[in-house]
């Protein structure tokens, strides 16, 4: 536990500098593993975060009943927010409700309207957000700093747990007891939504089942874009 409370302690330090330097600061909970981490570590700490999920309309139902328990457990509230609805009906009724499968450009295209726009309403008036995305997560990955400008969404963007391993990860959700996504159980590592989302096999790469008709290099729906500078 000695190197685990050493992680969490570097995180919790991240943070507290996070909001000292750069308050008002949001947390985009996708209550993925890594993020039911940081929802634990931020509502213990009673760090002075925000935080908030998107609802893209297609996630699984495993992942509103945590959404669900998240909002019962915690005392920091989880704000939800959705995509535009005329937006979504435009983009049905020209590719289809499934018109993602087609090509990386409508894929990416979805993941816009479902994500990447009501990820920008989320953020409106913050100087800084949290992610918890993991450098060994995909190989889009490989280069982001744990304290980065953000240039698309203008602000300081943070990965506290950047540099944590899978094990780690869930070492601490299991030391602590913190709920988590019932797909994990069934070979899940990687969840968003529904029909963009697979299990894996046993040596699989575990962003694999994330887009798995694409190449690796695609595998990133927006709210990671690499347009970023590393502070100081």
């Amino acid at each position: 536990m000695s190197n685990l409370q050493h992680r969490v302690d570097q995180a919790v330090a991240v943070l507290t500098e996070t909001v000292r330097d750069y308050a008002p600061v949001a947390f985009a909970n996708s209550l993925g593993a890594e993020d039911m981490v940081l929802t634990d570590i931020i509502d213990r700490h009673h760090i002075g975060i925000e935080m908030f999920s998107l609802d893209t309309g297609r996630l699984p139902q495993e992942t509103y009943d945590l959404m669900q328990t998240v909002q019962e457990r915690y005392k920091t509230k989880l704000r939800i927010y959705f995509p535009n609805v005329k937006q979504i009906e435009a983009y049905v009724a020209e590719h289809g409700v499934n018109g993602f499968y087609q090509s990386v450009d409508l894929r990416k295209n979805c993941c816009y309207i479902r994500k990447v726009e009501p990820l920008r309403r989320a953020l409106q008036g913050k100087r800084a957000w949290v992610t918890g995305i993991r450098r060994e997560q995909a190989s889009t990955r490989a280069n982001l700093e744990v304290s980065t400008y953000d240039m698309d969404n203008r602000m300081q963007k943070v990965n506290p747990l950047l540099e944590w391993t899978n094990a780690e990860v869930w070492d601490y959700l299991k030391h602590c007891e913190v709920p988590y996504n019932k797909l994990h159980d069934k070979f899940y590592p990687s969840i968003g939504c529904a029909p963009c989302t697979r299990a894996i096999t046993p040596g699989e790469d575990i962003r694999s089942g994330r887009w798995w008709w694409e190449t690796p290099e695609t595998k990133e729906c927006g709210l990671h874009a690499d347009k970023v500078i590393q502070s100081k």
